[in-house]
């Protein structure tokens, strides 16, 4: 429905969004690979995790912040992998906003670590047991489950 000129403009878009968020946030995050990319980009949250915290605990803190967090722990090959796909559609105030708030967090890695292990702080349901949730899944709706906790 974009035609071939609108296809190409939502290309070249998220191409060139991916870019721009790839080099502002490698001053903070390693990159896993240092070189242009097409439509997104995997960071590494190594130097995060010398200090205790992991790409998973990075994507729980985005939530506190009302962002979608990105795919982690892909590609398998990279340790602490963030993958960062942000659309044509994003703003550059937004891009501009997920570059502060990764910012921010890699400011907390290195100032108070637990609040990103602890995290996230500000949604209706809190960090699950993993753990729990892998060997006792609930992959349908009951009645006798309260945000995510077994009323028992």
């Amino acid at each position: 429905s974009m035609g071939p000129e609108g296809l190409r403009q939502a290309s070249e878009d998220a191409v060139l969004s991916a870019n721009y968020l790839m080099r502002k946030l490698s001053a903070v995050y390693d990159l896993a690979y240092d070189r242009t990319c097409k439509h997104e980009f995997v960071l590494s949250a190594k130097q995060q995790k010398a200090q205790g915290v992991t790409a998973q605990d990075i994507a729980k803190r985005l939530l506190d912040y009302g962002m979608h967090a990105p795919t982690v722990y892909f590609p398998l090959i990279v340790e602490e992998a963030l993958m960062v796909e942000p659309t044509e559609t994003e703003s550059k105030d937004a891009l501009d906003e997920f570059i502060e708030v990764m910012t921010a967090i890699a400011e907390e890695a290195r100032e108070s670590p637990e609040r990103l292990t602890t995290a996230p702080h500000h949604t209706v349901v809190g960090r699950l047991d993993e753990t729990r949730a892998a060997r006792h899944p609930v992959v349908r709706w009951r009645p006798d489950i309260d945000q995510g906790r077994d009323v028992e």
